[in-house]
């Protein structure tokens, strides 16, 4: 049974980095228009510092996040599941919209540390601003 508001699911490998990053810039976005849920498909230990610090520059604290394990009561729940990058892989689950958001990587360009996070920030918040527009509206 589907949420009474609508619900995003984003999913990366370790959900300590995009898929936070996604689910944080989504709860700014949208406040409590949406419900929000992060996880990984092999959660990692801690959320990336760097990531944390990307979304502090603009007022958006997800220092406290634990990553999570994939939920299959809120997979079934949710009205959209986005899987971030091309390294986590999740099937399409039935009556439940899925995007894959192949990410910018601005490593593969060499570029490295706060400034990669800060493109990958921009990239993500660009998508984020989208959906959350579609899911308020609908």
């Amino acid at each position: 049974m589907k949420m009474t508001r609508p619900a995003v699911l984003f999913v990366c490998v370790k959900n300590g980095g995009k898929s936070q990053m996604a689910a944080g810039l989504m709860r700014a976005s949208a406040g409590d228009a949406i419900t929000v849920h992060s996880a990984g498909t092999r959660p990692g230990d801690a959320v990336n510092a760097l990531s944390a610090a990307a979304l502090a520059e603009w007022g958006i604290d997800i220092s406290d996040e634990v990553p999570k394990p994939l939920d299959p009561q809120i997979v079934r729940e949710v009205d959209v599941l986005v899987v971030l990058g091309g390294q986590a892989h999740l099937d399409p689950i039935p009556d439940t919209r899925f995007e894959r958001w192949d990410t910018d990587e601005p490593s593969e360009r060499g570029i490295d540390g706060i400034e990669r996070m800060r493109l990958i920030r921009a990239d993500i918040a660009a998508r984020i601003d989208a959906l959350a527009e579609q899911l308020i509206r609908h």
